[in-house]
């Protein structure tokens, strides 16, 4: 058996900029996983078959069936696998949980089936099921372009805990879409927010939290009924810095000492705001996280 984790993600920024060409916009994140982790166990079997311990979740909605079928078509392959989903990432929260298992399908796949496909293709395979799913294949600390399939790997972040909260909102339909759709011309920016923090993280590591930048906050606040009380809430419980990850609902804060992240989780749990704590991980052996 083999055992991949398959990590969530939070933008440390998330910039849209200008509108390309194929209708696409243009991107630029600087994007960090987490330790809060999907867990994806692959058995050789004769034919391929999913299952999952969380009823929501099924693989016609998921990219984990897709990745499946884009590795037999790339390969030729004729070999099945039973895929044990273990999902800790909540749904639909924005934070990456859906693409981080489609990239731990195409490693876990590569090694169970003895392929031995390169990075470079596993690259390409995954530029076909979603902007984040390259960057999963890696991890760590990296710098997003493009629709998200240009990464560019950084230096390890200084390591920080994570408080998450998932606030009880109702599930919004398409809402990457909708809030793509939702910007205006004065939410559009020009990537050197992302550029500033990127600096300072190769230069020591470390950064400014002021550099924390979400554009879909401009719009997520108001498209998700509830959320902004919620993040209010998160402030009152003593979080700073409280932002929105990715495209939401999930919120976050970065904090530096243990206890204090302890205590912030503890009040959040009372408070039923479904929260998580997590750190920062790099991406060292993540290619390789089989066991």
């Amino acid at each position: 058996m083999l055992t991949v984790m398959a990590p969530a993600k939070i933008n440390l920024t998330l910039e849209v900029l200008a509108k390309r060409g194929d209708g696409f916009h243009e991107i630029r994140s600087l994007i960090q996983t987490i330790s809060l982790s999907d867990v994806l166990r692959f058995r050789l079997s004769r034919e391929v078959a999913f299952k999952s311990d969380m009823a929501d979740w099924t693989t016609e909605k998921s990219l984990v069936s897709k990745a499946v079928v884009l590795v037999q078509q790339a390969t030729a392959c004729c070999k099945g696998a039973t895929i044990e989903v273990d999902k800790r990432i909540p749904l639909l929260s924005g934070l990456g949980g859906d693409s981080s298992d489609a990239a731990a399908v195409l490693k876990g796949l590569n090694r169970l089936w003895e392929l031995d496909l390169p990075l470079e293709r596993l690259l390409e395979l995954a530029q076909e099921l979603g902007s984040d799913v390259s960057f999963f294949l890696q991890g760590g600390t990296a710098l997003m372009e493009g629709r998200g399939e240009i990464v560019t790997p950084l230096a390890p972040l200084a390591q920080r805990w994570v408080v998450l909260a998932v606030p009880p909102v109702s599930k919004l339909p398409g809402k990457t879409k909708q809030l793509y759709q939702s910007l205006g011309a004065n939410h559009l920016t020009d990537g050197q927010i992302t550029a500033r923090l990127a600096d300072e993280i190769r230069a020591s590591k470390q950064f400014n939290p002021s550099l924390l930048f979400n554009t879909f906050e401009n719009v997520a606040f108001s498209r998700f009924s509830g959320l902004e009380t919620a993040r209010q809430h998160f402030i009152k419980m003593g979080a700073h810095d409280v932002h929105l990850a990715g495209s939401g609902p999930a919120l976050f804060t970065l904090v530096e000492e243990k206890a204090r992240a302890e205590d912030l989780y503890s009040l959040l749990l009372k408070q039923r705001m479904e929260p998580y704590l997590a750190e920062t991980v790099d991406g060292q052996g993540s290619i390789s996280d089989l066991y």
